[in-house]
C-alpha cells in the first residue's frame, strides 16, 4: 500500500505526464496551422460573381474579374493577401489580414477596403478543416446588425473557391452574395502592379533589413538585441507591409505593421499585430514625411493611465535609416526616448 506521500508524489507524475502531453498536443495543434494556408501561396487570376444588391431579395449577379496575391507572415500563423477587384463601376485594392490564436485554436480574418482605408472590418473567426474552411463574425450593413460568414471550399482542388454569406437573423437563414473562383498565375507571390498616383514615401523600405534595437526596460537599463525585417507594396503603393523577427533577450517573437495611405489627410495609418497576442491588431500611429523626416503618432496607456506614443524615421539613406520611438506622459508636452533602432539593408 502507497502512504501519503507516495499517493501524492503519483498524482503529481500523473499530472505532469497529462501537462505534457497537453503541451505537446497544442505544439503539434499549432505547428500543424503553420501550413493551414500553403494551398494559397502564389499570384491567382480570380473571377467574381456577386448580387448588385444584397438583403434585398434581389437575383440580379455581377460578374468580373480580379488578381489576387497571397504571402505568409509569422511563421506561417499569420498571413495577408493583396487584391484587385475589377468592380463594372470601378476598380479598387483591398487586403485580407489573417492569424492564428492558439489559444482558441482559430484563424481571425480582417478586410481592409482600400477606398476606406482608416477601417479594418470586425474579423470572422473559425478554421481550416480537410478541403474547406468556415468563418463567421459580427458586423453592421447599411447601419442593420448581421451576421457575416466566409467559406472557403476545394481548397486543394485546381480551383479553390470562396464565398460571402449574410445573415440578417442570427445564422438562422443565410444569403450566399459572393463567390470567388481562384486560377493560380504563379505558385511564388509577386506583388500586383503600381497605381501611378500612389505616393513614394515607404519606397526606400522596400526590400529586407538587419536592425540592431537598443530599448528602454522598466528599469530604466537599456538592452540590446536584433531583428529582421522585411518590407513590401501593397493596395497598389497606397499600403505596406512589415515582417519583422524579434531575438529579444525574453524569446524570440513576430509581429506584423500594416501601413495604408488616407487620401482625404494625406496621412499614413499603420496597424501592429504582435505574434503574441494574434487575437487583436492595434493602430498605433498617424502621421506624414516633411523633408525626409517621417514623424507618426498614437495613443496608448502605460498602467491605465494615457500615453502619447511617437514614432519618428530619420537619416534615410539607400542602405540604412533610423527608427526611434518615444512616449510622453503629458500629451506632447515632452517626450522621453523608449526604443532607438538602426537599419542596414541586407543585400
Amino acid at each position: 500500500m502507497m502512504n501519503r506521500r507516495d499517493v501524492m508524489i503519483a498524482m503529481a507524475m500523473a499530472g505532469a505526464a497529462a501537462a505534457s502531453q497537453s503541451v505537446l498536443a497544442g505544439a503539434k495543434d499549432i505547428s500543424a496551422s503553420e501550413h493551414d494556408w500553403d494551398w494559397l501561396i502564389g499570384n491567382w487570376d480570380v473571377w467574381h460573381r456577386r448580387l448588385k444588391e444584397r438583403l434585398a431579395g434581389n437575383d440580379d449577379w455581377q460578374e468580373f474579374n480580379g488578381k489576387s496575391v497571397f504571402w505568409t507572415t509569422l511563421n506561417g500563423l499569420g498571413n495577408l493577401d493583396d487584391n484587385v477587384v475589377e468592380l463594372p463601376d470601378g476598380i479598387y485594392r483591398g487586403l485580407s489580414i489573417r492569424s492564428f490564436d492558439p489559444a482558441t485554436r482559430q484563424w481571425a480574418i480582417w478586410w481592409l477596403d482600400g477606398r476606406y482605408p482608416t477601417r479594418l472590418d470586425p474579423p470572422v473567426l473559425g478554421r481550416i478543416e480537410a478541403d474547406s474552411g468556415t468563418f463567421v463574425g459580427q458586423d453592421t450593413f447599411k447601419g442593420r446588425p448581421i451576421t457575416v460568414r466566409f467559406r472557403w471550399l476545394d481548397i486543394h482542388s485546381k480551383r479553390p473557391n470562396w464565398e460571402q454569406a449574410f445573415s440578417p437573423d442570427g445564422g438562422k437563414t443565410w444569403e450566399v452574395n459572393w463567390r470567388n473562383y481562384f486560377t493560380r498565375t504563379n505558385a511564388r507571390p509577386t506583388s500586383l502592379p503600381r497605381l501611378d498616383d500612389a505616393p513614394r514615401d515607404w519606397d526606400f523600405l522596400a526590400g529586407t533589413w538587419q536592425v540592431r534595437n537598443r530599448r528602454l526596460k522598466r528599469d530604466n537599463q537599456w538592452e540590446g538585441f536584433d531583428n529582421t525585417l522585411t518590407n513590401w507594396s501593397v493596395l497598389g503603393g497606397f499600403g505596406n507591409v512589415d515582417s519583422e523577427t524579434f531575438n529579444a533577450p525574453g524569446g524570440v517573437y513576430r509581429g506584423v505593421s500594416l501601413r495604408a495611405y488616407d487620401r482625404d489627410t494625406k496621412q499614413w495609418l499603420r496597424w501592429w499585430m504582435d505574434g503574441r497576442n494574434p487575437s487583436q491588431i492595434t493602430m498605433s500611429e498617424r502621421g506624414s514625411f516633411k523633408d525626409g523626416v517621417g514623424t507618426f503618432i498614437g495613443d496608448d496607456t502605460l498602467n491605465g493611465k494615457p500615453l502619447k506614443v511617437r514614432s519618428q524615421w530619420s537619416r534615410i539613406t539607400p542602405s540604412s535609416a533610423r527608427w526611434e520611438q518615444a512616449s510622453s506622459a503629458d500629451n506632447g508636452a515632452t517626450w522621453q526616448t523608449t526604443w532607438l533602432a538602426e537599419l542596414t539593408r541586407k543585400a
